[in-house]
């Protein structure tokens, strides 16, 4: 089962969670504050958070990711970015 580490405000929130799910759906499961303005649908990027380590471990970044311009290496969409392994990751205030 895949550890997250979620950074808030510099302090981590580790909570582990099944493959296959979104960094966006584990938070809201877990209690973790990630904003999603459009309910996790990718039509936003309130949901935007920067991958510190493990981006090896999160599914392809998508066209709705690239349609909303989120092309940097370590940045994705919370929403969009589906768990395969251990990530650390920096919720990003908006």
């Amino acid at each position: 089962m895949p550890t997250i580490t979620y950074i808030i405000k510099g302090k981590p929130q580790v909570v582990e969670a099944a493959e296959g799910e979104s960094l966006f759906t584990i938070a809201q499961a877990k209690g973790v504050p990630m904003e999603g303005a459009c309910g996790g649908n990718g039509f936003c990027t309130t949901c935007k958070c920067k991958i510190r380590k493990g981006g090896e471990h999160l599914g392809e970044r998508t066209g709705q990711e690239e349609n909303l311009g989120v092309t940097d290496p370590t940045e994705r969409l919370g929403c969009q970015a589906i768990v395969q392994g251990d990530v650390e990751v920096e919720v990003l205030e908006n």
